[in-house]
Order: structure tokens, then sequence, then C-alpha cells
């Protein structure tokens, strides 16, 4: 609980003033009203994709202007509480001072995350890939973990979780694990994720209980709005279907309704087969595929600006970010930011990522300023 005080409100005050500006709060007010009347013509239906991705902005936007309102209004609830606690000495309400501040901070934290999201992509859903590295059962179990570790934070976080391919390993984990997570600024939350994730324990596949170090990679890709454009050849495809083999049920595991997509100029693979529909398990594979080719043309123009403007030292996707030690101590530690935690347990069961998640970002900000 924050302590209250009145320099913890003038605190307060400014990192609010600084959100502001930071969304530039009259302009989204602005977007809010001229998006209603937009949304309130006659015809605005008439072109249902048009009309669906102008009420997603408006949803946005609207949120975005509620979330400052609310907190000013906490903020001027939290003041007036501490002048009276002032006036009148009483214990309680310097209590419901430091509760609405405490509130007020934990509100502040997400708004400025949110101001931190300046790609239109951060705001929309992720496409979440677990991949276990070299060490056979132990990375498979690992992979499961983490697979799990991520449905705790969505469940936290109100996002939606839909499984689209997690065949079981060899005998215990996964093989590999694909999510798509549905959620306000589910994208711009989980990026930060992608890179190589280390796990230090005593295995439970060794006999003799020996320290194990094993890895998974994590890959993060925005689902793509129907208005960016990839161009795929349909000739670059080779599309193969197989007997489903994940947890989709009956109808799924007794027909060839899981669905490879190889995408023969890059190599890149893509397999779905949660779906009980060959042609579901289709859309979605195409949907990742398009989703990575536009990752990696982004990635070979920034490779290209890079190599204009000479070496570069920043931490690069696909290096390790963070370690989870169970043995000989307990600590969660990302490399990139500093940040760590002892409790293990809240991380990997409880999903307690928020304290990673945004150090990432203010990590990534003060680097960017």
């Amino acid at each position: 609980m924050a302590d209250a005080t009145r320099a913890g409100i003038q605190a307060l005050t400014e990192r609010l003033d600084e959100v502001e500006r930071y969304l530039h709060i009259d302009d989204r007010r602005e977007e809010v009203r001229r998006l209603e009347l937009e949304s309130a013509r006659p015809d605005f239906w008439n072109d249902a994709d048009a009309a669906s991705a102008t009420m997603t902005r408006l949803t946005r936007a609207r949120e975005d202007v509620a979330g400052i309102e609310q907190a000013r209004a906490k903020l001027e609830d939290a003041s007036a509480a501490l002048d009276l606690a002032d006036e009148m000495g009483e214990e309680e309400l310097l209590d419901e001072a430091a509760q609405l501040m405490g509130e007020l901070e934990a509100d502040l934290s997400e708004l400025e995350l949110s101001s931190w999201f300046t790609d239109e992509l951060d705001h929309g859903d992720a496409i979440v890939t677990v991949t276990p590295g070299q060490g056979g059962l132990e990375a498979q179990d690992w992979c499961a973990m983490l697979f799990r570790m991520y449905q705790a934070y969505c469940a936290r976080r109100g996002w939606k979780v839909t499984v689209n391919d997690a065949p079981a390993g060899e005998a215990i984990g996964l093989d590999r694990a694909m999510f798509t997570v549905a959620g306000h600024n589910a994208y711009g939350m989980l990026r930060g994720e992608q890179g190589v994730h280390r796990l230090v324990r005593i295995s439970p596949t060794d006999a003799k209980k020996r320290r194990q170090t094993t890895f998974a990679g994590v890959e993060v890709l925005p689902v793509l709005p129907d208005d960016i454009e990839v161009d795929i050849n349909p000739d670059d495809l080779r599309i193969d279907v197989f007997h489903s083999h994940g947890h989709g049920g009956q109808g799924v595991n007794t027909t060839d309704s899981a669905v490879r997509i190889t995408h023969l100029p890059t190599g890149i693979v893509v397999t779905c087969q949660n779906e009980r529909s060959q042609l579901q398990n289709k859309a979605f594979a195409m949907n990742v595929l398009r989703s990575k080719l536009y990752e990696m043309e982004l990635e070979r123009r920034a490779a290209e600006m890079d190599e204009l403007r000479g070496p570069k030292h920043d931490i690069a996707w696909g290096n390790q970010i963070r370690s989870y030690v169970l043995y000989p101590y307990q600590m969660v530690k990302d490399l990139r930011t500093g940040v760590e935690t002892g409790n293990t347990d809240s991380v990997l069961t409880g999903g307690d990522l928020d304290q990673f998640v945004v150090g990432y970002h203010r990590w990534m900000v003060g680097g960017a300023e």
C-alpha cells in the first residue's frame, strides 16, 4: 500500500500529466467523437470489414479516454481523503487515501505501458510459439511448463487463448506449442517474451537426480489485420494433410484434418491441427505464414538500415533473455533488464509475468531516450 502523503499525491499527479501527454488524450477524445459520428451513418455497415476496423479503433480510443478519466477521479478522491484525514485526524481516512493511491499507481503503470505502444499492431492479437531446444524429454517438459505459464498469464490478463498446435512429446511435455492470444495490447505486451528461455533444475527424468540446464525458444508474431497485404505465390507452397494427434477431441484425432504448409523459398513450415476442420486449420496456418513472412520482411529492412548505420549492440531476438533457476536456489531473472524474483512458483505456476513484461518495456523506452 502506498504512503498517503502530499508528496505522494504530487508525484502521482505528475505521472498522470505525463501519461496524458504521451496518449495525446485531447486528440483521443476528438477521435472518439469523430468515430462515433462515422459509426452512426446509415450506410456504415455496408462495408463490414471497414466498419469492424472502425469499431476496433473506436473501442481503443474510448478505453484510453476512460482510463485517464478514471485515474483523474481516483486521484481527486485520494487527495480529498488525505485532506480530510489531515483535518479530522482519522486513521481510517488516511488508510483510504493510501489504498486509493496504491490502486492509482497500478492504474498508471497500465496507462504508461499502453502509451509506449506506438505501432498499430501492438494493440492487436498475438501468435505465440514455444519450441523446445536440445535436450529431449527435459526440453519438451520445459516447453510444456512455459506453455502453462503463458496460459496462466493470459488468464490473469483476461485474454482469450486458442490452442492451435500442441502435439505431445515422446513421454512427457510437448513437442511444441502454438497458440493465439486475443486481447487488448496482447501483441505489444507479449513481444518482449520472444527469445531463448533457460531452465536450471534437478531433472525429473534423471534417475541420478543431477542438475540439468535446458532451453526453449519463444516466438511472438502479430495477428495481421486484413488490410496488410503479404504476397504469397501459391506455387511456392507445399501443403500436406495428415492425421491429427493433438488435444482436439475424437473428431480431430480420427480424420486427416491437420495441415502442414511449407513455404519453399524460405523453408518456413507452419502446422495447425487443433481445429476440427481441415479448412480451418489451413486458414489459420496461412495466417501464421503471412505473419512470419511479414516479420521476415521487417527484419530484412531493419538489417539493411543497420548495415548503413554501422554495428549495433542491442540485444537481438533469439538470444537468451531470461533464466529460471529452481536449484540450488530459486530465482527468475531477466538478463536484459535485471528484473528478478525469488518467487518462482508465482511466475511458472501463477503466470505472474507483469513485473518482467513491464520491466522490459520500461527498459526499451529508457534505451530509446
